[in-house]
Formats: structure tokens, sequence, C-alpha cells
């Protein structure tokens, strides 16, 4: 068989609305092309079992970056720590790697890469496990365009445009390699200023985001980004009700075998995170019809017990928190005064969900943002959709680490106060991160003392991934916004001795 479109992936294949590479054959398999999938090869010999496609090699190293994948926060090698289970089979730079390999053995095909690998890396980007600035990784592979954040408008454009032999430049929400700069795109600064100067690496990160025609120059050349498609309610609904089977072949994702999602995006601009710059900083929610669709669907499967897995999204109090003047307003939603934060909508769904027949229960398993979420809502997940922990992320407890994270609202102890008072019989998880910019061992041992006595602790060390305002800060040492110096932990030895710290002091309490 011939086919038009040939993915090339770094993780499994599996037919569901979790895996974003299944939404994108699905949603092109009904707009009549075909498509094939190769699943993380591990030679150059595998990414030709296909063939050559009509149309285009469509890369990825999946959800998670190979580099994240492969590297402990310590840039220890995973399969070669003994206390994990590790078996991933991804090159590092998985992207790159299979370009070359693409390149070599099919000079003439058309290559399209995507997903986070490629998102976070389509300018100068600082990369940590070489400890240096690298260019775009449309340089590296060589690819001949980059879709970033949630491809599905630019993939089609993208199998149409090729099918008729048209040009692939202005497609919305790809980047591409060109030797001019067109009106309207704002100019970021370029590899040589940003490689001589921290300062101008700090500018270019507070120009960073989705909504505007970006260029950047490189040498002669330049990348260029075109701004993000807008994606509505409507877009979502379709996405999600494309007729996946939903059978998962990995044994470790089957919890996950009957989730559902809710939404995109995230409003909580949080600095250590990337997802502001893939799914973008504003919410688009699905419609409340195509959720309980969902539903019923599920209840009507033969192998389905009556309990749905989770049903969320990046933050699954988020739902509904949508904004109609996305397409002109870029500001911070979370200060908007006009942002519906009583969790309405969602509660509504909440309610109209438990009553589908055939469903037992309707998990939250996602993480919320606990810092706006109204006691209303609490109550409500806390007796009807906790399966038996409620996961959130205060990420640390000092004022200065925390503003530096942008996660400074809310009061973590009014809150833990309130849900211990519910008497629901649940418990809380909690995610810390320590080691990020701002946190000396003074703020480590802080953060010992505040935690002493949690129970459900998850501890991570910081991992400067690419693009975020956390990694410039520990890229440059400074603050991005003020340029003030920032203390920042570098060596092994003290990241391990901050993680150390905090765990020993948690152990030591239970």
């Amino acid at each position: 068989m011939e086919y038009d479109i040939i993915f090339v992936l770094g993780e499994l294949f599996f037919d569901h609305p979790l895996s974003g590479a299944a939404i994108l054959k699905r949603l092109l398999e009904k707009h009549g092309y075909n498509v094939g999938v190769i699943e993380k090869p591990t030679k150059e010999e595998e990414v030709k079992k296909l063939g050559k496609p009509k149309l285009f090699f469509a890369v990825s190293s999946g959800a998670i970056d190979s580099m994240v994948r492969n590297y402990t926060p310590l840039k220890k090698k995973r399969d070669e720590d003994k206390y994990s289970d590790y078996e991933e089979l991804v090159p590092d730079k998985a992207v790159v790697v299979y370009c070359n390999w693409i390149k070599k053995n099919f000079k003439e095909s058309l290559i399209v890469i995507g997903g986070t690998e490629a998102s976070l890396r389509r300018f100068v980007h600082y990369d940590y496990w070489e400890n240096r600035l690298r260019k775009s990784i449309l340089f590296d592979s060589r690819a001949d365009l980059l879709v970033y954040g949630n491809g599905e408008k630019q993939i089609l454009e993208i199998a149409e445009r090729t099918t008729e032999k048209l040009p692939l430049d202005s497609i919305e929400g790809t980047c591409i390699v060109s030797r001019i700069i067109p009106e309207n795109f704002k100019e970021l600064p370029s590899e040589e200023e940003v490689t001589d100067s921290k300062e101008k690496f700090c500018e270019m990160q507070l120009d960073l985001n989705n909504h505007t025609n970006l260029a950047q120059k490189s040498g002669q050349r330049y990348i260029l980004q075109y701004k993000s498609p807008l994606y509505t309610s409507k877009d979502l609904d379709e996405y999600y009700e494309l007729p996946f089977s939903r059978n998962i072949p990995l044994k470790s994702l089957r919890g996950f075998e009957f989730s559902i999602v809710t939404h995109r995006g995230c409003i909580g601009n949080c600095n250590f995170c990337a997802i502001n710059l893939i799914q973008g900083n504003k919410i688009i929610s699905r419609s409340e019809e195509s959720i309980l669709k969902e539903i019923k669907n599920l209840a009507k499967l033969p192998y389905f017990k009556g309990n749905v897995d989770d049903l969320g999204g990046p933050s699954a109090n988020m739902y509904g928190m949508d904004c109609n003047r996305c397409d002109i307003c870029h500001n911070d939603c979370l200060k908007c005064e006009k942002l519906d934060k009583s969790h309405s909508r969602l509660l509504q769904l909440l309610k109209k969900s438990r009553t589908i027949p055939g469903i037992r229960k309707i998990y939250l398993r996602s993480g919320i943002r606990y810092d706006f979420a109204p006691k209303i809502y609490i109550k409500e997940i806390a007796e009807h959709h906790l399966y038996d922990t409620l996961r959130i992320a205060p990420e640390h407890t000092d004022e200065n680490v925390l503003q530096l994270m942008n996660k400074d609202k809310g009061n973590f102890k009014e809150f833990l106060q309130f849900f211990n008072s519910l008497k629901c019989g649940k418990k809380l998880s909690y995610y810390f991160i320590t080691a990020h910019p701002g946190s000396s061992m003074k703020e480590a041992k802080e953060l010992a003392e505040a935690v002493k006595g949690l129970d459900n602790l998850s501890l991570q060390v910081f991992t400067p991934t690419p693009m975020t305002t956390s990694t410039c800060m520990y890229y440059t040492g400074m603050d991005p916004k003020s340029k003030e110096k920032i203390y920042v932990p570098y060596t092994y030895s003290e990241k391990k001795e901050q993680k150390r710290v905090v765990l020993n002091d948690v152990m030591f309490t239970k």
C-alpha cells in the first residue's frame, strides 16, 4: 500500500483521543488521506519499511521530549538507573535523528516536524543537556516545515497544499526557514545577539508567544513563525468525536483507557511550564454536549466497567474558563476581572455526567489549581469524584521562589485546613520542585520544614526545558523582566543535597 503521509514517532501509537498522533491520523483519514505509522524506530532501516509517502513524512518524538524522556534532572541516563523500570528505545534528539535517516534514504521527500520536541526548539534555545545555546531545530533536522502546538488545522492545510503542489509558506501555526522577513513580523534578537548577550536572550524570552508572527535571524537566514490558528469549541468537538477504537497496547497506560479530555490550554502561566507555548495560554473547552456524548459512548462498550478514569485537562478545573476575545486579547486571564472563576460550567458538567446510565463513577485524577478553586467545587469533587487522592501542586513554600515560578497566588495553609475539614475520607497528594532558580540550601531547608508531616509528596529537581521562562533564568542567572541577578543552583551536588534535605525530613516525620 502506498501512503499519502507517513508518521515517524518516538513513542508507541495507540488509537485513542489521548494520543495526538491518533487524532491527526483519524482527522486526515476523515479527509480521504491514507496514513501509515512507524513506531519508535531504533535503526535507519526501519524508516524505510513503509516506502516513500506521496505527500510527506510527519516526524515527532512523541508527547514527551526525548531528552526529558531519556535523562533524569541530573543528566543520568534513565536506562542506567537501577531503581527505574525504564525500557524506552528512543534516541537522544529523536526528531533530528529520524529526519536525518529519512533525508539519507528519501532525499526528495518533504519532511514536517512537530510535537513537544520540535515546538520548544523552534527558535534559538538553551540546551540543558549540552549546556549551550542551539540553533532552531529546523536547521539541525533539515526539515521543510515545523508545526508547533496542536497541529490539526496545520496538518490538513499542509496535506491540501502538497496535494495541489502549492507553496508551504504562510500556514498559521508553522515555522519555516526564509531568506527574507515578510511585513507584519516582529523580529526577535538574532542568534548572534542572544549568543553574545544574556540580556538579549532575556529580551527574546519575553517576546516568545503563539499569537504573533515572529522572526529570528540566524546567519543569513530567518526562522519565521506564523501565528497560531484559532481553535474553537466546535473544532475540539470534531476532533474528540472521531471514531477511535480506544485500544491501548501498554498495560502501564491502561489507567487512562477511559479518560476524557474536556479542554485545551492553560491560563496558569507557570514559568517552569511550556504548555502556553504548545497548547496556548487561553482555554478552549469542548461543549458539554460533546463530553456527555463521549461518556455515553463509553458506557456502551462491552469491556467498560462503569468508571471514567479521568475527566479533565492540563488543569482539571479550568474547564469553562474560555474567553470570547482570545483572538484580540492576549493579557493574563488570571488577572482579568471578567474571568468567570465560579466553576459553574464545570459543576454542571460533573452533575450531569453522574446521571448517565451505566456510569458508576466519574473520577478526577488530573491535578487542579487549588489557588482559585472555590469551596463549592472542592466539596463537590471530594464527595463524588476522587478515587483516593486529589492532586495539587503547591511547587514551593518560599514567597520569593514562588514569585519566580509565577505560582505565588492562593493560600496553601487555608486550603489544607478547608480540605481536611470536609472529612471526606480522601487525601491530598502534593507536587513540589526544588533547585529552581532562586532556591538555595536555605530555601530547601525551609521547604523541608514546611512539608513535614505531609503524606503522598512528590519532589522533583527542576529540569530546564527549552523556551520556558524558568530555563531563561537558569541560563542567564537573572530575572528576564527586571534583569536582576538570581541565585541559581548549578552543581549536581547542591541539587542532590536540596532534594535529600527535603525528602529526609519528610521521611523522618513518618
